[in-house]
């Protein structure tokens, strides 16, 4: 696939390196400075590269929403029309010092974010994993059982392709349904933040949903 990444944070950077390195063409975008991404590029190899918001998104298959709340207008301007693109979000709606979600309730972030790009297949996705996360899973993708991912959208192919690339990525996708859910998704997100950067786990933290199948047995 070809993954524009519009964001050069620690999600954008950590998701585009690891989706370059799957063999996917990714483009790098949204930066202080080119050279930034010029670097992103480099360091991710294979088949990555830099470019504005726009070239990202022209002929992308999917696109990954990575910036801080702040910055999601300017950056979804710069990224031109996004009719019918698969856009995965995992900006939280935090406010300006991060102490505070300034959407929840009644909507959400991701749903805010499909209000903005009507004709995009928005679908929530990353926001409930810490960064730090991201390369260890990965690395242990085929040694371990895969920590879970929660993943919910209104567009079923949407969220098949963002689930496929979960897969990829060494997680477990968990839908739990449509893109309203972001509405307790994101506050859950918190919560992982908070547990993860609570002690001396440093934000390497994943999760994962026990499954109980079938009747227990009584003794």
């Amino acid at each position: 696939m070809r993954i524009g990444i519009l964001g050069s944070g620690l999600m954008g950077a950590k998701i585009g390196t690891i989706c370059a390195q799957l063999g996917h063409e990714v483009v790098f975008s949204y930066a202080h400075t080119r050279a930034k991404l010029e670097r992103l590029a480099r360091t991710a190899g294979g088949k990555a590269r830099a470019g504005d918001p726009d070239e990202a998104a022209r002929g992308a298959d999917m696109l990954l929403l990575a910036v801080h709340w702040s910055r999601v207008d300017d950056v979804l301007k710069k990224a031109g029309k996004l009719s019918g693109k698969h856009l995965i979000t995992c900006s939280l709606p935090m406010s300006k010092d991060d102490t505070r979600l300034v959407i929840g309730h009644s909507s959400s972030g991701a749903e805010a974010v499909a209000r903005k790009v009507p004709r995009a297949h928005v679908v929530s996705a990353f926001c409930t994993v810490p960064s730090e996360a991201l390369f260890p899973v990965f690395e242990a993708r085929r040694k371990i059982a895969p920590p879970d991912l929660i993943v919910c959208g209104d567009h079923e192919r949407a969220k098949r392709t963002t689930a496929s690339l979960i897969r990829q990525m060494g997680f477990h996708p968990v839908d739990v349904g449509d893109l309203k859910s972001a509405r307790y998704v994101e506050p859950f997100a918190l919560t992982v933040a908070a547990i993860a950067y609570s002690g001396s786990i440093n934000g390497k933290l994943a999760y994962r949903f026990e499954r109980f199948l079938g009747r227990a047995r009584r003794r």
